[in-house]
């Protein structure tokens, strides 16, 4: 392993282990003490989380609304199918002498 891949110590190492993008997380190194500045990033991070729920929503409806399309095309493609052999089926039975 490379010499730069080594963290340098424990913190660096926890915050590339949980934000391996690299982007800063301030109380991952000095604690925030300020009561405020955490009820305010609890506030920020409950809205994200919304918001991520709700797209999460948007995402599983888009799929299962695909899934029912993809169901009603093979169900429609079945029955096109049948109806094309039960057509030449009765078509090569008149052709044939009885």
């Amino acid at each position: 392993m490379a010499d730069q891949d080594v963290p340098k110590d424990f913190f660096e190492f926890m915050q590339k282990m949980w934000n391996p993008m690299g982007f800063p997380i301030p109380g991952m190194i000095a604690p925030t003490m300020n009561v405020e500045d955490l009820e305010k990033k609890i506030a920020e991070l409950k809205a994200v989380e919304t918001w991520l729920t709700m797209n999460t929503g948007f995402v599983q409806m888009t799929i299962k609304t695909l899934e029912m399309q993809k169901a009603g095309l093979e169900s429609l493609q079945a029955a096109g199918k049948a109806a094309a052999d039960q057509h030449n089926k009765k078509a090569t039975n008149k052709k044939t002498p009885q």
